[in-house]
C-alpha cells in the first residue's frame, strides 16, 4: 500500500472529509495527525500530515517514529515524502520539483532509530531513497506533465531556523542540491521499517546564498508552497492511478540479520513492535 506524508503546505490530498480516518497510538507515541485512508483509482492511499493538520509540530518535534510505525502498522509498503526545500543551485529555481537520491544529515536533536534501550540493530542506508519508487515517481510526474529534476543530494538541517549565509555556502561547496529539515530521521526509520522511501522535493526559495534574490522569508516560502501543492497532488494522483504491484526490493528486507542482540535478551515488550516492523521477528546474528 502507498503511504504519503505531506509536508509544509500539504495537509490533505485535496478531498477532505472522504475516506476512513485512523487515530492510532503506537509504542512510540501518537502520530502527527490522524491518518486518512482514501482510494485513488483502484489504489488505497494512506495520508498523514507531518506537521499536524494545523502545522503545530516544528521539524525537531515531529514524532517521526510514531508516524512511520503507524503507517507500517496500517499496511504501508511504500512511503512518499512531499517536502518543501530550498535550492542550493542556480538552475534549481523556486517552484522546481526534485527527486533526490542522497541525503547529508546535519540534524542533532532527534530520535534516529527504533532500536534502543537494550536492542541493537545496524541497518544499511547507503542509498536512503528507493530506486524503484523513485522510478515510479518520475513516471507519475511525466504523466502529470510536471517536469522534475532527477537525482541530487538533500541537506537536512535541524531547524527551525533557516541557515546562515556561511552555512548555505558550505552546503553548496559540498555539492548539495536542496536543503530541508525533515528527511532525517524519516528516511532512516523508513528503512528500519522495511518501507520503500522516496521524496518529491518542492523548491520554495534559494535559501540565503543567492546574491540577487531576497533572503529566504516566511512570506516567500508560503507563496511558493501554494503553487507547489497543486503539482504535488497531481503527481500523487498519477502515482496512485497507475500503481503496480510492489517491486521486489531490498528495502523490504533491510532488517533481516540486522539485529545484533541475542533473541533471549530482547525485552518482551519489544517483540510486538519488532514483528510489525519486520513482518515477523527478525533473526539475530
Amino acid at each position: 500500500m502507498l503511504a504519503v506524508i505531506g509536508g509544509s503546505g500539504i495537509y490533505d490530498l485535496g478531498e477532505p472529509g472522504k475516506g476512513k480516518i485512523f487515530t492510532l497510538e503506537t509504542p512510540f507515541g501518537s502520530p502527527s495527525s490522524p491518518i486518512r485512508k482514501a482510494t485513488i483509482g483502484e489504489t488505497d492511499v494512506l495520508f498523514l500530515a507531518r506537521h499536524g493538520v494545523d502545522h503545530v509540530y516544528s521539524p525537531t518535534s515531529v514524532p517521526y517514529r510514531a508516524n512511520v510505525f503507524a503507517l507500517k502498522e496500517l499496511g504501508a509498503t511504500q512511503l512518499l515524502s512531499l517536502s518543501s526545500v530550498g535550492s542550493l543551485h542556480e538552475e534549481i529555481s523556486p517552484r522546481s520539483l526534485v527527486i533526490p537520491d542522497q541525503i547529508i544529515d546535519r540534524t542533532v536533536s532527534r530520535e534516529r532509530t527504533f532500536f534502543e534501550s537494550g536492542i541493537v540493530a545496524h541497518v544499511g542506508i547507503a542509498d536512503p531513497f528507493c530506486s524503484n519508487l523513485r522510478n515510479d515517481l518520475t513516471r507519475a510526474a511525466e504523466l502529470a506533465c510536471r517536469p522534475t529534476r532527477r537525482g541530487g543530494t538533500y541537506i537536512c538541517i535541524e531547524g527551525p531556523q533557516f541557515s546562515t549565509r556561511a552555512e548555505s555556502n558550505l552546503y553548496r561547496a559540498w555539492d548539495g542540491s536542496v536543503i530541508g529539515m525533515t528527511a532525517m530521521p524519516e528516511a532512516r526509520l523508513a528503512r528500519e521499517a522495511g518501507l520503500c522511501y522516496a521524496m518529491l522535493a518542492m523548491v520554495t526559495d534559494y535559501d540565503v546564498w543567492h546574491d540577487s534574490e531576497a533572503d529566504v522569508s516566511v512570506e516567500v516560502v508560503i507563496s511558493n508552497l501554494r503553487a507547489n501543492a497543486e503539482a504535488a497532488r497531481e503527481i500523487v494522483v498519477q502515482l496512485a492511478a497507475n500503481w503496480c504491484l510492489p517491486h521486489v526490493c531490498e528495502c523490504r528486507s533491510a532488517l533481516e540479520h540486522a539485529v545484533m542482540t541475542a533473541r533471549d535478551q530482547i525485552p518482551v515488550e519489544a517483540m510486538g513492535w519488532m514483528r510489525v516492523l519486520a513482518g515477523h521477528l527478525p533473526e539475530s546474528d
